[in-house]
């Protein structure tokens, strides 16, 4: 790259870091901010992949995936399907992870001659997604400003100037280290912000999240093409419950309620507390087959629950897009008619019209 492009591409660089900078205070869509950081990224080092990590807990979980290779290959929607089906947990070895514990830079030149046991398992784990041989890799720490690692941003594959796969320039770190720091305040600022957001009695979001995740979630699903899912939860005859046993009991429930949607809910799913006992969950590129079997799982997971208070079952009422609705306001109204039809045809039912 000449010395006039190399100043262009940081004028350029310059300008974005600005607008993503201002674009912090306004964004509320955190995945839409995450995924101009990343193409920004490939697009300063012409990486052909990339994909940004959230640490959630013990597990690595992928955020934002951008490969030019699989998409061209199977589309955009099978591409993030295959690299985003599941968690990376942080005890199995692999550079994104490392880099999540240590906060260290990596920058390898050519990760199938590597011989270390983190790069040789992520490399099977890319080529087995989809033959994607990962080869120059470049990984840096998502920081908040506390210092506390949030995630990894890890690029793949920098092409030369005649499309060779070439190694990442040392040069690139500091630059790809400051928009990584950008993606890391733009976490924290959402993760405060959902602390406004928190039900206090189950620690579930509330309803005023549920209501801006939903219209981000339809934009999303419209814009990429992917299937969403609204799964409205309501419990039964727990007024008996608050009569017979009194209010603490109740509240004792309600916790319980959402101790089980969390523990047998994918970590993305977006669980939140409607009003008195009304749960709803939102399931991103989830179909509505998948939404009735959650349904399913997740009715049987509460009926053979021991609470204090005795038995307890569940109502649950799905829709989805784009086979119901085509907003977010037809899909709460569809999902609000199932949820009274499966209380109609009585206790510990799931209802799909």
């Amino acid at each position: 790259m000449s010395t006039v492009e190399t100043m262009f591409d940081r004028t350029q660089l310059l300008e974005e870091l600005i607008d993503i900078g201002i674009a912090l205070t306004s964004e509320r869509d955190l995945y839409a901010l995450l995924d101009r950081i990343l193409e920004q990224a490939r697009r300063f080092t012409r990486a052909e992949a990339g994909t940004l990590f959230l640490r959630e807990g013990e597990h690595l979980r992928s955020a934002v995936v951008q490969n030019d290779v699989l998409e061209a290959r199977l589309g955009r929607r099978e591409m993030q399907r295959r690299l985003q089906a599941a968690p990376l947990p942080l005890t199995e070895p692999s550079l994104a992870g490392h880099v999540a514990q240590t906060g260290e830079i990596i920058n390898v030149s050519d990760a199938g001659a590597v011989g270390v046991q983190q790069t040789a398992a992520l490399t099977e784990t890319v080529d087995r997604t989809g033959g994607y041989p990962a080869r120059s890799l470049l990984v840096v720490p998502l920081m908040d400003p506390n210092g506390t690692i949030v995630g990894a941003l890890e690029l793949l594959n920098a092409l030369g100037e005649d499309n060779a796969i070439v190694p990442f320039a040392p040069e690139y770190e500091k630059p790809i280290r400051a928009l990584a720091s950008l993606a890391g305040i733009a976490i924290r600022n959402a993760r405060l912000e959902d602390l406004s957001f928190k039900d206090t009695l189950t620690e579930l979001y509330n309803w005023r999240y549920f209501a801006l995740r939903l219209d981000e979630e339809v934009k999303r699903s419209a814009r990429f093409g992917h299937p969403l899912s609204l799964v409205y939860i309501d419990l039964d005859d727990f007024e008996k419950i608050n009569d017979d046993k009194g209010r603490p009991a109740g509240d004792e429930v309600l916790r319980d309620t959402a101790r089980l949607l969390v523990k047998h809910s994918r970590s993305f799913t977006i669980l939140a507390r409607r009003a008195g006992d009304d749960f709803v969950a939102i399931l991103a590129n989830t179909p509505k087959a998948g939404a009735v079997t959650y349904s399913e799982r997740i009715r049987g997971v509460i009926e053979k629950h021991p609470f204090a208070a005795g038995a307890v079952t569940a109502c649950f009422g799905v829709a989805s897009l784009p086979a119901d609705a085509a907003s977010a306001d037809e899909l709460t109204a569809k999902a609000d008619r199932a949820l009274i039809e499966a209380k109609r045809l009585g206790r510990n039912r799931v209802a799909a019209l």
